[in-house]
Order: C-alpha cells, then sequence, then structure tokens
C-alpha cells in the first residue's frame, strides 16, 4: 500500500517561507504556498514601473553560506543559480559631523581608511576582527538550534558562550572597548539599524553584525535582492511546489488547538502541517483567536517591543551618479539626538540619517539605459508616534530630497522620472506589517532565544513559524536560518527525512570573491 505524502501549507511567499517550502519539497512533501500579493518575496520582493526595477526592503546580501547550504541540500549551486558581485567598496559612509570612509574588508586599505580619521583606533580593526570572529563561533550553534524552553539556555553551548555575550553592554558599549573616536562606533555599530534597534540599545552580540560584513563581503545579486527570492520561487515550482499568488488566506481551521488547514478565495485546503511566514503580530491577530494564544495573547503582542519603521523613496532618475558608491550611508551630525528622535521621542528628525542605494553602478539591468534607480531609506518611529503621515508625508519627502545633497546628489530633484513612497502608514496597511515595524519584535534581551515566538509555534499544534518574528530573528542570514530550523522539526514530526544539514564549512562563503561589473 502506498502511503500518502504529508501535507505542508505556508502562509507567506516571503524569503523564509521560500526556503522553507524548498527543504519541505526535497523532503518529500506536499507543499503548497500562499501569498496575498501578486509576486513573491514579501519584504524581499521588487517594485517595477517604467523600466526602473526596485529591492522593497533588503538590497545587502550577507552572509550567503546559509543560503549557500540550503540550496546544496536540494541540489543546486547558489553562485550558478543567483549570480553576484562582491563590493569593493562595501559601502561609503559620511558623517555629518565629518569625515568619510570607504568600508573594504582589505585589512590595509581600511587601516589607511580608519587613520585618515582617527589614526589613534587604526590598529583597533584588526582586534575587533579577531574578537568577533571568536564571538561568532560560539554563538553560530544557538543560531542555527531551536530554543523551546527555559532550560536550553543550560545546553553546553550556551553556557559556553555566555561571556562572549556581555549582556550589560549595548553594540555600541561593547566597541568603545576597541574605538575612542565616535565616527568608528558609530561605523560598526549602525548596523543594528539592520535590526531596527538604536546601537545604544541593542544587545552586545550583535556586534557580529558588522563582523560579517567585512569577514564574509556584501553582495549584490544580478537583479537586487528580489532575485534571489524568484530563483527560490523558480526552483519550488520545479520541485512540484504550487505557488499560489494573489490568494490570501481568509481563516485557519481548528481542531482545537490543532490547525488542519485554512480557507482561501479558492475554497478550503487541509494539511498536516502550517508555517506561517507572514508578520507575527498582524498574522497572529487576523487568523487566530485570543483564547487560542496562551502565550502570545493579544495583551502580550501589544505590550511586546517593536523595532522601528522606514521612510522609503523609490526614485527613477534622468541620468546616471557613478561617482556615487553602490551603497552610501549618511550618519546625522547628532547621531544620539537621531537615535533619540527615532527610539523615545518619535518625532520626525530636522537631521536625519539615511542610506541610498546607487545600484546602477554595479547592474545596468535596473533601469533603461542612461538612466539610475536610487534606493533611499530613512530610519523613522513605527506607528506608535504620534506622526500624523497623510499630513507630514510630503514635507518629510521634501526634507529626505535635501538631505541628499550632503552625499553629493545636489540636482536630483530635477532629474526625477518615476517617484514611489512607503511610509510606516503604508508598511502597517498595505504591507500587513504590525505597526509598520519593518524589522518585526525587537531583539532585546527579553525577545530573544526561548523568549521569541518559537520555531514551533507552541501555542498551537501542527504549526510553526519562519521568518523575523520567531528565533533567530531579523535580517536575511537569519530569516533562512529559520526556515532551515523550522524545516527540521517539521520533518521530525512528520517522520520525513531531513536534507538541510549543514554541510559546508564556516568559511565556505568567502567564495566566489567576485569583483567583476555586471554587464
Amino acid at each position: 500500500m502506498i502511503s500518502k505524502r504529508k501535507r505542508v501549507g505556508i502562509v507567506g511567499a516571503g524569503p523564509g517561507g521560500l526556503a522553507n517550502a524548498l527543504l519541505m519539497a526535497k523532503a518529500g512533501a506536499d507543499v503548497t504556498l500562499f501569498e496575498r500579493a501578486g509576486r513573491v518575496g514579501g519584504r524581499c520582493s521588487a517594485i517595477e514601473a517604467q523600466g526602473f526595477r526596485f529591492d522593497t526592503g533588503p538590497t545587502f546580501f550577507l552572509y550567503p553560506r546559509v543560503l549557500e547550504e540550503i540550496f546544496q541540500s536540494i541540489g543546486r549551486n547558489l553562485w550558478d543559480e543567483v549570480p553576484m558581485t562582491r563590493l569593493d567598496p562595501q559601502y561609503r559612509l559620511e558623517f555629518g559631523a565629518g569625515g568619510r570612509i570607504d568600508a573594504t574588508s582589505d585589512l590595509r586599505r581600511m587601516h589607511a581608511e580608519i587613520s585618515r580619521i582617527a589614526p589613534q583606533d587604526a590598529d583597533s580593526f584588526e582586534r575587533y576582527m579577531n574578537e568577533n570572529r571568536v564571538k561568532l563561533e560560539r554563538f553560530r550553534p544557538i543560531l542555527e538550534s531551536p530554543f523551546n524552553s527555559l532550560f536550553d539556555l543550560l545546553r553546553p553551548s550556551v553556557l559556553k558562550a555566555v561571556p562572549w555575550l556581555r549582556p550589560w553592554l549595548s553594540v555600541a558599549g561593547d566597541l568603545e572597548r576597541h574605538f575612542k573616536d565616535p565616527r568608528l562606533i558609530t561605523a560598526f555599530s549602525f548596523q543594528s539599524k539592520y535590526l531596527g534597534m538604536s546601537p545604544f540599545q541593542c544587545p552586545s552580540l550583535f556586534s557580529i553584525l558588522a563582523f560579517l560584513e567585512y569577514e564574509y563581503g556584501v553582495f549584490h545579486p544580478q537583479g537586487g535582492c528580489a532575485a534571489v527570492s524568484e530563483k527560490m520561487a523558480d526552483i519550488a515550482r520545479d520541485m512540484g511546489v504550487d505557488v499560489r499568488l494573489d490568494e490570501p488566506v481568509e481563516e485557519l481551521h481548528f481542531e482545537g488547538r490543532k490547525v488542519v488547514g485554512l480557507r482561501t478565495r479558492t475554497g478550503n485546503h487541509m494539511f498536516d502541517s502550517l508555517v506561517i511566514n507572514a508578520d507575527f503580530a498582524q498574522a497572529m491577530q487576523h487568523l487566530v483567536p485570543n483564547h487560542l494564544r496562551r502565550q502570545w495573547p493579544d495583551q502580550r503582542i501589544e505590550k511586546s517591543k517593536y523595532s522601528c519603521s522606514t521612510f522609503m523613496l523609490y526614485l527613477g532618475i534622468e541620468g546616471r551618479y557613478d561617482d556615487l558608491q553602490h551603497h552610501t550611508i549618511y550618519i546625522s551630525k547628532d547621531y544620539q539626538r537621531n537615535l533619540d528622535e527615532i527610539d523615545r521621542l518619535r518625532v520626525l528628525s530636522e537631521d536625519p540619517s539615511f542610506y541610498v542605494q546607487n545600484a546602477g553602478v554595479t547592474d545596468s539591468t535596473l533601469a533603461p539605459e542612461g538612466m539610475s534607480t536610487l534606493y533611499v531609506l530613512v530610519p523613522v518611529a513605527n506607528q506608535s508616534s504620534k506622526i500624523d503621515w497623510p499630513s507630514q508625508s510630503q514635507m518629510f519627502r521634501d526634507r529626505v530630497i535635501q538631505q541628499l545633497a550632503k552625499v553629493g546628489l545636489h540636482d536630483i530633484k530635477d532629474r526625477i522620472r518615476f517617484e514611489k513612497m512607503v511610509t510606516p502608514n503604508d508598511w502597517q496597511h498595505s504591507y500587513q506589517i504590525y505597526r509598520g515595524a519593518t524589522f518585526n519584535l525587537a531583539h532585546n534581551l527579553g525577545q530573544m532565544l526561548h523568549a521569541r515566538p518559537r520555531n514551533h509555534f507552541d501555542d498551537l499544534k501542527q504549526v510553526y513559524l519562519v521568518g523575523g518574528g520567531t528565533h533567530p530573528g531579523s535580517g536575511l542570514p537569519v530569516i533562512y536560518e529559520s526556515a532551515r530550523i523550522s524545516a527540521h522539526l517539521m520533518c521530525q514530526h512528520l517522520k520525513l527525512e531531513f536534507a538541510g544539514h549543514s554541510t559546508c564549512p564556516l568559511t565556505a562563503s568567502k567564495a566566489p570573491p567576485t569583483q567583476r561589473r555586471v554587464a
């Protein structure tokens, strides 16, 4: 007698849902993936208009090792499937307080860059790298394993890592042990904003974020980070995954606390396991009745801490800016005040820090010939603030356009041929992100490891979580890791063979160190 294939449903075709689909299809499950939007990727999808193409969210592709291993486990090669360029310089840092750094993983050149603005700190870069290399080695087993209870904190791998945690220090506080110049502390701590947190509040563990950039590189996938999501969806379809776009999940079907299926516009669909890749807080309140959520009722969701949000401009530009780096970060002259305006005062800054991507210097496929795409991101308070975006968005947009002159974009206003603006209000209502907190639940020590919503969601049976709202947290590498953790747990439950074990050495992602320009 032939056994029936296990049925897996996935809510959301973001990076985590796509990675989980690949692993579960490889394990032999019958996988159906439901996406409410008309294209895959979630926050890692593309915006296309008038010949311009932008990443919606992530533009830095970091630490490819995790996705490389997932591809290898399904019999594919990431580097063959997704052409990438390793950027050097990785990005330019423009300090409103004065000075500039073209960040590079070349030790000699980075020493020279630091020496130009803070010669007393130049020798500290190598010490920072050596310390964080060990730190990542200690924490890697923790980030690659599920945390199901408080007792998991007593695992040998955790106890071995504790001396490196320094819970009494923030990322910025940890870096003060290495660097004296506040600009250098900012240069190696602004990455906390990848998690939507201030470096003065983010736990010191995350000093490894900058280390990952310098050790393993910053990559640009041809077509943008959204192209990675699109390739994953293509491979998933080749493996038999039913990818359903424009099909939001309207309701879950319960037998007590067990989720047995869901309903969409096409009818009812029954499953043996369900994966939720939608924004955690938003999905729980929309799909799961409050009385079924013992650990995560509405009250806890409401009281939890959330990341900041982002104000976005996607600009199609007449002409090119070949002197502007692929990635440029402008740091406000009074950076601590700017962070305070975001995290405590929750007001719009007069001198906001911002990030601008000029991907056309690397990838000519993103704009019509002779034109450019500019992606502008400004960290701002999430929707728990009193900022009235419908009335203030145009004013702030004009302020941001003026700010761009600080990185050399003086004539941009007259060269805009396409423009799309996204505010925290849009993130909340159009993209279904709770409070518009684009980086999900905050990553403070009270909301990490076992205290974060767990990969096997213990409020419900047969439900698993992937994405930034579960362990290990936000950011593409750890979102892919959440998918691998959840898929492993699902295979144990469904009695399927898990193919996603790590097979690459830690240093595998240093190759291939492609420096070429995309033609």
